[in-house]
């Protein structure tokens, strides 16, 4: 991006858009205005810029879907929505699409000012540490996190912890198998641990997160003028994991081109940033995660069978929880501990435990914790009961769309309130006037709130 103070503006109200416009204007910032968000998408495509203001209702598209398609071409650009019809949901649905702000119509010129302010302090700070750690940014964010340990004591526990011990020291290429929400990534991480190559980075990449363009320049880096946005260069995953360990999650996802490419690095142990001449070499060692059947997909035609057994040298399968289910104790406490931080202690009774044993939990390890989260909220109980247990599981909250069934309406609502501000005040840090702007309420309005559902610390 080659102007750092551009915003784009896309709004249909010509009134507002022309305010907008000279407001921002004055504050020295180049503008480009636009009515229709297919034009302003095409113009961003091209032309990138470090700000999008976006009205929420506009046809043919709507803010969300100009906020998706911005951040699906440039993840780094930030979005502040805006709209007359602002509600707690859409607020915290967009923050959680990737919105930097979300401002509620009618707003005052400095209102608009600061919060444009804001968004261009984040970026000025983002910018500076990436200067400043470009080569050490991955190692860096993985020294400082904190590494929970894999959670369990059923015999196929034990089976995989052994496993993990042996295959650590070894060099080969491993490919863990495992459902969704099973602990792929904590069990790479365990291998890495473990391995001689401990001191060095730990690098994962979602490669069903991006595109095809996005993920090679993700693992092999780019060089300065690439592609469009490519205003520096920029060293890939393989760079990065230089003696370490890759991880590439989700590697059922790649598309038959990038499964090329992959190979050869595989087999040559060479690769080119996009855009590049250079031949550079990485030594790192490669694990795999997948929650797809490799196999069926090389009988189908969809996956490279030679990259298949590059990748699979040693097969690391992690079991469903509903296949450990004497597991389920000890990660309900362990999750009950972890969340007391914000939440005072409770107990699960006897029966309420076994209920937790009795479901089948298709989300796995990941659905219990934010079940337990839920639960912990909520729930007012100090000894949770079996009722309140099964409630929750099959006809209280679903995680998807906030929907309550089988309870008063008042009771309802009041528990819909309180979980959007335990979650607004954690998206916000614990920063109560941050929380009531994503919340879209007063402070005063946030204060009393707290203190009605005895959140106040």
């Amino acid at each position: 991006m080659k102007d750092q103070k551009k915003i784009v503006i896309i709004e249909d109200n010509d009134t507002m858009r022309l305010g907008m416009q000279e407001t921002l204007k004055r504050e020295q910032y180049t503008i480009e205005a636009f009515a229709d968000p297919q034009a302003a998408l095409q113009h961003l495509h091209s032309y990138p810029a470090p700000l999008v203001i976006s009205d929420l209702r506009m046809e043919p598209l709507d803010g969300m879907q100009v906020l998706e398609k911005v951040k699906a071409n440039n993840p780094a650009t930030e979005v502040i929505l805006i709209s007359a019809y602002g509600t707690v949901e859409t607020a915290v649905k967009a923050m959680h699409l990737g919105a930097g702000d979300f401002l509620t119509k009618p707003f005052s010129n400095e209102e608009l000012r600061v919060r444009v302010k804001n968004v261009f302090d984040k970026i000025a700070k983002h910018s500076e540490l990436e200067k400043l750690q470009q080569h050490n940014l991955y190692l860096n964010e993985e020294i400082s996190r904190e590494y929970p340990e894999i959670i369990g004591n059923s015999p196929q526990m034990q089976e995989l912890f052994r496993l993990i011990d042996k295959v650590a020291v070894e060099e080969s290429t491993i490919m863990i198998e495992g459902e969704s929400g099973t602990g792929k990534e904590l069990v790479a991480r365990a291998i890495h641990r473990r391995s001689r190559r401990a001191e060095k980075p730990f690098i994962r990449v979602n490669c069903g997160a991006l595109n095809d363009n996005l993920l090679e320049s993700e693992l092999f880096g780019h060089e300065k003028g690439a592609f469009t946005g490519a205003i520096k260069q920029r060293k890939g995953r393989f760079e990065l994991a230089d003696g370490g360990t890759l991880f590439l999650d989700e590697i059922g996802d790649i598309s038959p081109v990038l499964q090329v490419k992959l190979l050869r690095v595989l087999q040559e142990k060479e690769f080119e940033r996009v855009g590049g001449e250079e031949t550079l070499s990485s030594d790192v060692r490669i694990i795999c995660a997948t929650n797809r059947d490799l196999a069926k997909m090389v009988q189908q035609q969809k996956f490279r069978e030679d990259l298949f057994y590059r990748l699979s040298v040693i097969p690391v399968k992690l079991p469903p929880l509903r296949e450990r289910k004497t597991d389920i104790a000890e990660l309900a406490a362990y999750f009950s501990k972890k969340l007391s931080k914000t939440n005072s202690k409770r107990v699960l009774s006897a029966e309420a435990l076994h209920a937790l044993q009795e479901y089948s939990w298709p989300g796995n390890i990941r659905e219990l914790e934010n079940f337990m989260e839920r639960l912990l909220v909520i729930s007012s109980e100090e000894t949770i009961s079996p009722e309140t247990v099964l409630r929750f599981l099959g006809r209280g909250i679903s995680a998807g769309n906030h929907h309550f069934e089988n309870m008063a309406l008042d009771d309802a609502l009041a528990a819909f309130e309180k979980n959007m501000i335990v979650h607004a005040m954690k998206k916000a840090s614990g920063v109560k006037n941050r929380a009531a702007k994503i919340l879209g309420i007063g402070t005063s309005a946030l204060y009393y709130k707290l203190e009605k559902y005895g959140l106040v610390e």
